[in-house]
């Protein structure tokens, strides 16, 4: 086996606002078990597909796609800090890859990263340097977004490059599922909040970090409470979503708009595509078969969360 394909939600709520005790467990015992199955697997290569918050990535310039050369992860809400192991060189010509199979995507030599791609390796492998990572951003909240269709093929084409290099890959999609944290829209922002949003975010002080975390924080308290404050968690959607992913069936998302699922998944469900681009990365391997999924409502981390692994058939 040269692939193992590990998809997890994420939430910067995790040891902040918690659910029932049974469920907590269970989200540890499947992070657990993950991460057992990474350990026994003992990857030589990392590619990693996540989202950003508008904490590295801002409308100043908001690639639909991004590849790092180096990442720095900043700490959010208590997440892990500090540099990825990134192999520059690699993530490079990963890149080089990409454009010359006719995917546009961004290079950065000085990615800034958030809990979206520092949950993941720091929960799956116990650090964000453990092993070598080729980190890439997928846009996932600020509007005009790509499509399933193109995160598809991204992930097609880094599975490709990868699959090149000889080694044992570890794939992992980072984000989702159904979910409408109050993340802000450019559109109806108020100016300081466009601010921000622009590029002015990058320059928080830390009271101003505080503050937006306490924020974040009360309002899952809310919701936890009543979910019609928000947009209500979709189970039905996200079974749907995770029966997809199982199949391999990924060109049937191809054609579906982004309104329809923001109308009925949430603005910010548009994570999976993290998800769809690294099973389609994983599919570039050959068949993958599921060996498990785990799904629960949690309103308190506001979010459907859900974990998904796969191995090669």
């Amino acid at each position: 086996m040269t692939a193992l394909l590990q998809c997890l939600s994420h939430s910067p709520l995790i040891g902040r606002v918690d659910p029932a005790q049974p469920i907590l467990q269970d989200v540890r015992e499947t992070v657990n078990k993950a991460r057992e199955r990474i350990a026994a697997f003992n990857p030589e290569l990392i590619l990693i597909f996540a989202p950003d918050h508008y904490n590295g990535f801002y409308y100043d310039i908001m690639p639909p796609f991004c590849i790092g050369t180096q990442a720095y992860a900043i700490g959010d809400y208590g997440s892990a800090e500090g540099f990825l192991s990134v192999p520059a060189e690699t993530a490079e010509a990963a890149a080089t890859f990409a454009l010359e199979a006719g995917i546009d995507v961004a290079l950065s030599h000085k990615m800034t990263v958030d809990h979206g791609f520092a949950q993941p390796l720091d929960f799956l492998l116990g650090g964000l340097n453990t092993v070598p990572v080729i980190p890439v951003f997928i846009n996932s909240v600020a509007v005009p977004l790509p499509s399933f269709h193109r995160a598809r093929l991204l992930g097609n084409v880094l599975g490709q490059y990868v699959c090149s290099l000889g080694k044992r890959v570890l794939i992992i999609g980072s984000g989702g599922l159904s979910h409408q944290p109050p993340v802000p829209e450019f559109a109806t922002a108020d100016q300081a909040v466009k601010e921000r949003l622009l590029g002015g975010g990058r320059h928080l002080s830390a009271q101003q970090r505080q503050a937006r975390t306490e924020q974040v924080i009360n309002v899952a308290r809310q919701f936890s409470q009543n979910q019609n404050i928000l947009h209500p968690l979709n189970t039905e959607w996200d079974h749907w979503f995770l029966n997809i992913i199982a199949s391999g069936k990924l060109t049937e998302l191809d054609d579906i708009p982004n309104e329809t699922v923001s109308s009925k998944a949430g603005k910010s469900a548009h994570e999976v595509k993290n998800w769809v681009a690294a099973a389609a990365a994983m599919a570039a391997f050959g068949h993958y078969s599921e060996v498990t999924h785990y799904y629960h409502a949690i309103p308190e981390w506001i979010a459907g969360y859900g974990a998904f692994t796969a191995i090669q058939a």
